[in-house]
């Protein structure tokens, strides 16, 4: 059976996500980084903190599903979700994940305290985004066009000052939804060029290796078989914008039998029933791992 496995990035986290996780494999982690995790819901004000947890929580679905024998045909990560996407196919080591997470979001973090962040907009096409992004960017109050999950959901990023411009000119153009995202920083923008930089510099001593599956790039939507190609999805996914729908569509290609919508949150429900109509679908957010493996083998046995 061929699996699309999903992974989301920040906006979907809760205080006491990390419930599940096993006490040896978040101390590991803890220890690893030099980092108490907290699972609260000021301590997920801070990026790291924050980045270091979601990349926990989805690390330890992906080890309890290969372990049942579960292995994803292809993954897709939507920002900070590409790591986990690429320990889950092999392109990382666990360590090593963790630690290039630590490292971007310590990046992040120290680049934009504070003042800028992302917005969405549902509605509206990606060129008519662009006009009204065009009438409010300018030097001192920069804001872009950013991801684009959907034909008509389209993400910004900036400071929040012209992020809110934006959004109050896309509800009196009709949006049906125009709101700021829980995300502390101005990602997938070229904002973000020095920090790509750095990460790069420190990644550099990183071994990434062929993935197992396939891998799709956020900064193309293509789909990558290469070492090489996905280091560069990794280390520079911060200045560009993540194509979402054009994974979705190269995913499509494929044709998976099911996908697995990692937690947390569920981010993509409305895009991937547009995209994938009644493909069968497990979300782990709602869905406990024993009940996801049933399904899967119940499936498995269905297309035999």
């Amino acid at each position: 059976m061929k699996a699309l496995w999903i992974f989301p990035g920040q906006g979907g986290q809760r205080a006491g996500m990390l419930t599940h996780v096993p006490g040896p494999l978040r101390q590991h982690v803890e220890q690893l980084l030099g980092l108490k995790l907290l699972d609260t819901a000021q301590g997920y004000q801070d990026s790291v903190q924050l980045q270091v947890s979601i990349t926990l929580l989805q690390v330890n679905q992906v080890d309890q599903l290969i372990a049942a024998g579960e292995r994803p045909s292809l993954v897709a990560g939507h920002s900070l979700g590409v790591f986990a996407a690429a320990y889950a196919v092999g392109s990382l080591t666990r360590d090593d994940c963790f630690r290039l997470v630590k490292r971007r979001a310590e990046l992040m973090q120290t680049a934009y305290p504070h003042g800028y962040g992302m917005g969405v907009i549902v509605g509206l096409t990606r060129t008519a985004v662009t006009t009204l992004v065009e009438q409010v960017h300018t030097a001192t109050h920069p804001v872009y066009v950013s991801n684009q999950n959907a034909s008509d959901q389209t993400a910004i990023a900036g400071e929040l000052i012209a992020i809110d411009q934006v959004l109050t000119l896309a509800k009196q153009a009709g949006a049906a939804k125009a709101l700021r995202l829980k995300v502390p920083v101005p990602s997938h923008s070229p904002l973000m060029a020095a920090v790509a930089e750095q990460l790069a510099s420190a990644a550099q001593a990183t071994p990434i290796q062929r993935p197992t599956g396939v891998y799709l790039a956020n900064y193309s939507g293509h789909a990558a078989r290469q070492a090489a190609k996905v280091r560069q999805d990794l280390v520079s996914n911060l200045v560009h914008p993540v194509y979402f729908e054009a994974m979705c569509q190269v995913a499509l290609n494929y044709q998976p039998d099911a996908i697995l919508n990692f937690a947390p949150g569920s981010p993509f429900r409305h895009v991937l029933q547009q995209d994938f109509g009644d493909l069968r679908q497990i979300d782990l957010n709602q869905t406990s791992l024993d009940d996801a493996q049933y399904l899967l083998n119940k499936w498995k046995r269905g297309t035999n």
